[in-house]
């Protein structure tokens, strides 16, 4: 089983971790630019992180045969922080680096002014850049804020083939699969979703524009949670091809939009098993 997981924070994790990643299936990641729990407090904090997701993080993945690519942005949280606002102004140094195959994560938080105008500013850098976008979802006032989402990624212009929304749920399913972006479902032991509800939703909505996630980082979250999902799939009567779709051929065509998306060397999946319903132990957080 070949596994991609579109959106985890490896940043957060161990060597342990990756190891029992690789042993699960997964060959391929992007790491979005997230808040990391500690305020920063300049924009040098930031540079040093971005480049960290450029350079160490890939070479850590890659002693364990995982392709490692990065998201850069200003998240919706530190977007309400004037002494972090000044990052928009660096944003264009690194969207143009090779490793970097989407603007992310962007979007909203608490929905407010700050947040409307660093989404609005990063939506322009994609379409500048020709990439896609990482668009996080509040979790609060997950409907409303993800139609304002949707409005304003029409006003941008932006492709929505090119616009993922990540965090959704049943209730925020339908809208933005009408609305032609992709959708984004990170799977949780005790929030967001469940390898079950993610099936069920599956079910209802079909296996196109859909990326699964983990988006393990440092809360109680578990990066093998994909696996999770392809065997619950499997365990439902969906076939071998429905779960590569979904785990893998799906995020490889989003983030191949960027034409910086590099898997060769990465795709060999034998020593991680056949699909045939193997388990694999969990391992350390």
């Amino acid at each position: 089983m070949r596994i991609f997981d579109p959106h985890i924070h490896m940043t957060s994790r161990t060597t342990d971790d990756y190891r029992a990643m690789h042993a699960a299936g997964v060959r391929a990641l992007v790491e979005p630019a997230f808040w990391l729990g500690q305020p920063r407090t300049s924009p040098a904090s930031f540079t040093d992180y971005f480049d960290a997701l450029l350079g160490w993080e890939p070479y850590r993945a890659a002693q364990f045969g995982i392709s490692h690519h990065c998201t850069i942005g200003l998240n919706p949280k530190e977007a309400n922080d004037p002494r972090c606002t000044p990052v928009l102004d660096l944003l264009p140094r690194y969207l143009a680096k090779d490793g970097v195959v989407a603007v992310g994560e962007i979007g909203y938080d608490t929905v407010t002014e700050a947040e409307d105008h660093a989404f609005a500013v990063q939506l322009a850098l994609a379409v500048e850049f020709a990439l896609p976008a990482l668009v996080h979802t509040p979790h609060r006032d997950k409907a409303g804020g993800t139609g304002r989402s949707l409005a304003v990624i029409r006003e941008s212009g932006i492709d929505p083939g090119f616009v993922v929304l990540d965090h959704l749920n049943e209730v925020t399913v339908r809208e933005v699969r009408d609305s032609g972006c992709w959708m984004g479902f990170s799977i949780y032991p005790d929030t967001k979703m469940t390898p079950d509800r993610m099936v069920a939703i599956l079910k209802e909505h079909g296996t196109e524009r859909i990326l699964v996630n983990s988006a393990a980082d440092w809360g109680h979250s578990d990066p093998l949670l994909t696996r999770a999902t392809a065997e619950a799939m499997l365990a439902a009567g969906f076939d071998e091809d429905d779960v590569d779709r979904v785990l893998w051929r799906n995020p490889v065509a989003f983030y191949s939009q960027s034409g910086r998306l590099g898997l060769d060397g990465y795709t060999d999946v034998q020593a991680a098993g056949l699909y045939a319903g193997n388990s694999i132990a969990r391992g350390g957080n």
